[in-house]
């Protein structure tokens, strides 16, 4: 296939579907070499807040990028504007599978025929997704970690997904000071997710039966583990909305997986607490400053 790093990336821009914590945080990676981004929302202020993330936080990630070069963001106001001679459409929406298989739907028929059309589903493998999709060689998953604090993303085949264009889009995500790792076939979770999905599902479990509060188990992962975020803190990041999203995935896939996480998980969520973007959620962030 041609060399669109140096063919189609200067010339024509990427486009992320989805202006929330992941799509604002993809948007400013995408941005370090100087290429053009456009954001895709339907809530303005959603896409007002990634771009003032963006706007605060770039000059210090290009700074970290070798070569590194302030690009743009651009706010586009419909589906169709966003993809218009777009060579990259990566898909940040929420996870639930009807929306993301007719939104790809929609891609395949308003995308650039030549364009990459990649999903960061955290739990539903892109080939769950594809069924109105007339070129699945062009699907593929892109699964981002939280950029730019974790740079690892992980690529996974739809199953038809053109092996060069992977190999391809790990050498431009590796220009853009991400570190790109492709998954040797089709896994629900991919590499990293399974592993933290039983971690957060233990530690769900610790706290919903009573054995020890959030703040304390944190605080002992962190000793034993060696990190400066625990288990809580981490879902807190994430948004526990989307925490529940994934875990009712998995528990779909899987039925023998405990109930108890799921239950806590949505208590939290209808008292409002949600994690950082709401002020609260297993901690208290509505003193914190920015």
């Amino acid at each position: 296939m041609a060399d669109f790093l140096t063919e189609k990336v200067p010339e024509r821009p990427a486009a992320i579907l989805g202006a929330g914590t992941m799509g604002s945080r993809i948007a400013l990676m995408l941005a370090t070499r100087g290429g053009t981004v456009r954001l895709f929302d339907r809530q303005e202020e959603t896409t007002r807040k990634a771009t003032a993330y963006v706007g605060q936080h770039l000059p210090d990630v290009v700074a970290s990028v070798e070569g590194g070069k302030a690009g743009h963001v651009d706010i586009a106001t419909t589906l169709e504007d966003a993809v218009k001679d777009a060579w990259l459409v990566i898909e940040a929406l929420p996870e639930k599978q009807d929306l993301k298989t007719d939104i790809f739907g929609q891609l395949d028929q308003l995308a650039p025929a030549d364009a990459i059309l990649a999903t960061n589903s955290s739990s539903f493998p892109s080939s769950q997704i594809v069924g109105k999709v007339t070129k699945k060689n062009r699907v593929l998953n892109t699964h981002f970690m939280m950029p730019p604090e974790k740079r690892a993303v992980e690529l996974m085949s739809c199953g038809e997904t053109d092996t060069a264009l992977m190999e391809d889009l790990a050498r431009y995500f590796s220009e853009v000071g991400l570190s790109p790792y492709i998954a040797r076939k089709e896994s629900i979770g991919f590499i990293e997710n399974r592993i933290w999905a039983a971690i957060k599902r233990e530690a769900l479990c610790v706290a919903a039966e009573g054995v020890a509060d959030p703040e304390t188990i944190d605080r002992l992962y962190c000793e034993t583990q060696g990190t400066t975020a625990g288990p809580f803190r981490l879902m807190d990041q994430v948004g526990l909305d989307i925490v529940l999203q994934i875990e009712e995935h998995y528990a779909a896939a899987f039925p023998h997986l405990p109930e108890a996480p799921r239950t806590l998980l949505r208590k939290m969520i209808a008292e409002h607490r949600l994690g950082v973007k709401s002020g609260r959620g297993f901690y208290d962030y509505s003193k914190a400053t920015s």
